[in-house]
């Protein structure tokens, strides 16, 4: 069996490690043209009312920091529990 082409291709899942509004809502991978990427996603409404996703990418080779201590989860805005595209 041949391993599967992931090119082109990329993955979000819900942040569940969120703890300041600034955080992404969701975060994951993509792959572009073979290289690897980190994916940060932000749900949005815009002026007219209209739910959407602002992304962030930025390069796997790219040091990550982490939080020197947690602090309380941060509150999802109502309604945006689940994406319903």
């Amino acid at each position: 069996m041949a391993d599967f082409d992931n090119t082109n291709r990329g993955s979000l899942f819900k942040n569940d490690k969120k703890t300041e509004e600034k955080h992404p809502d969701m975060s994951g991978t993509i792959n572009i043209d073979g290289t690897e990427f980190w994916i940060s996603g932000w749900k949005k409404t815009s002026k007219a009312g209209t739910g959407f996703i602002s992304l962030s990418v930025r390069p796997k080779q790219e040091q990550t920091s982490k939080p020197s201590k947690p602090a309380a989860k941060a509150k999802e805005p109502d309604g945006w529990d689940e994406l319903d595209f």
